[in-house]
């Protein structure tokens, strides 16, 4: 009786090693699912910070899209100098 435990069908065994463990498709199916709810909350939310724009968008004529030209720092003032 021992000896049939031993032996194993060639196309089940194979199968077995070529399919991964289900823990690993179980925590890789939810990394997924949480990447995909943060990203969309995230959309959702907009842009967090004063003055952080979309690329889509412009500030006057000589403006860039993306983080502001000289314009937005023009009230500063330096220190130490």
């Amino acid at each position: 009786m021992d000896e049939s435990r031993h032996i194993s069908s060639g196309a089940g065994a194979v199968s077995r090693k070529l399919v991964p463990p289900p823990a690993l498709c179980g925590f890789l199916l939810l990394l997924a699912l949480v990447f995909s709810v943060s990203y969309a909350v995230g959309a959702a939310a907009g842009p967090v910070a004063p003055g952080m724009h979309g690329t889509g968008t412009s500030r006057g004529a000589g403006g860039s899209g993306g983080g502001g030209g000289t314009d937005d720092m023009g009230d500063m003032h330096g220190g130490g100098h």
